[in-house]
């Protein structure tokens, strides 16, 4: 059934500013530093939780996000997001030494739910607007998220800045963002809709590299009694380890190697690569097939991960762009194959669940980077051993990758 009743590039522009914004997320590293020494007395690896408390919530809001879709309407989901992340922000601008926790609850916790719940939503309905090319619109609409970071850095440092400078203004900062959440949402959440039962485009052909692509719509139970699922979150969380340790670290670590006068250089690199990566890997995936493009990005994150401890200078800035292009591949490709496995219907809930192992995953890399950070305090090198843990991860990931097999419906399609 043909429909093309609505302009399709609508839903997928305000998707894509919605996820700009939600950029804002990958810029910790720019708040670590100042958090860790206001509220937590130094402790990197608590302050990092309020980061890693984020990333894992993003499953969980996408959950509840695609449970919502059976009684409220997409726009209503998506402001419902917006104001969630909003009002975390908000009450994340209150919070004071005495009660430092508060922070996982509001920045973390409410952050990730809110923002989940817009980031799979708006990958769920661009997907159904563009089959034809579902791994270049997830590539560009996660990718989003990475650009997020780069038009955001410059603005997140001058509002530190203004609002009283390094362990001052972090706090303060995040009342202006979240203004920026509500506005945004509220304003891109009106024009997102899903197409139309049986939208297809016209003249669209399913390309020989996703001829794989499941004709069953799996339900949530139903993704749950699969092993597809466990091992392609599994490796998912695997996978992220290495990127997810240089993001929430870039810029101390580039002050450690006595970059200091440049570190937010690190912090931007990774922002741009990372976004290039999401949107390049998903082009990829759809001419060489997602296993195949997920398998080289390990190889190449697990191999990078091992030269942490060497590079120096403006290396590290090198180094720093290549992990953070492959980690985005990962956040290009792994949506698609989630949709290619259990269908497009429940795309939401489906990938909110694969995202919660990627959350766990996110938990113990930016503890375990926290932790040797901690003991890094006076030599960097000494947090090495958080890379070398991230890189066997890496490798690890490959054979759960290459282990996922088509589902059952599919594979009797194919055959």
């Amino acid at each position: 059934m043909e429909q093309n009743t609505y302009n399709r590039a609508i839903p997928v522009v305000a998707a894509f500013l919605i996820q700009l914004c939600s950029g804002v997320a990958y810029l910790w590293s720019l708040f670590q530093t100042g958090i860790a020494k206001s509220l937590f007395s130094g402790n990197n690896a608590e302050a990092a939780i309020t980061f890693s408390l984020l990333l894992a919530c993003l499953g969980f809001g996408g959950i509840i996000a695609g449970r919502m879709t059976t009684k409220f309407s997409i726009p209503v989901i998506m402001i419902t997001g917006g104001f969630i992340v909003a009002a975390g922000f908000f009450f994340a601008s209150l919070v004071t030494a005495q009660a430092p926790w508060l922070l996982w609850l509001t920045y973390g916790v409410m952050g990730g739910i809110g923002i989940g719940m817009t980031y799979g939503t708006s990958i769920a309905v661009a997907q159904r607007w563009y089959p034809d090319h579902r791994g270049l619109v997830t590539g560009m609409l996660v990718s989003a998220l990475g650009l997020g970071g780069v038009l955001f850095t410059p603005v997140i440092e001058g509002l530190i800045k203004y609002f009283g400078g390094p362990q001052v203004g972090e706090i303060k900062t995040f009342m202006a963002l979240s203004i920026i959440f509500a506005v945004v949402c509220t304003i891109c959440g009106i024009f997102l809709k899903n197409p139309p039962e049986g939208y297809a485009p016209k003249g669209w052909v399913m390309s020989a590299a996703n001829k794989g692509v499941a004709p069953k719509d799996y339900s949530a139970n139903e993704v749950l009694t699969t092993p597809q699922f466990y091992l392609l979150s599994t490796a998912f969380a695997l996978a992220s380890m290495g990127g997810l340790m240089m993001i929430g670290f870039a810029k101390p670590i580039a002050v450690a190697k006595n970059m200091a006068a440049t570190a937010t250089i690190g912090v931007l690199i990774i922002a741009i690569c990372n976004s290039a990566g999401r949107l390049f890997w998903g082009f990829v995936s759809d001419r060489i097939g997602r296993k195949n493009a997920i398998m080289i990005l390990l190889v190449g994150t697990g191999t990078l991960s091992l030269f942490v401890n060497m590079a120096s200078g403006y290396y590290i800035y090198v180094l720093i762009a290549f992990i953070g292009f492959f980690y985005g591949g990962f956040l290009g490709t792994f949506p698609v194959l989630t949709a290619d496995l259990f269908g497009q219907k429940n795309m939401a809930t489906n990938y909110g669940m694969v995202l919660v192992g990627f959350g766990v995953g996110a938990v113990v890399a930016s503890y375990i980077a926290g932790y040797y950070k901690n003991l890094a305090a006076t030599n960097i090198d000494l947090m090495f051993p958080a890379f070398i843990i991230a890189s066997v991860c890496a490798f690890v990931s490959i054979g759960l990758v290459w282990s996922i097999k088509p589902t059952k419906v599919e594979y009797e399609v194919v055959k």
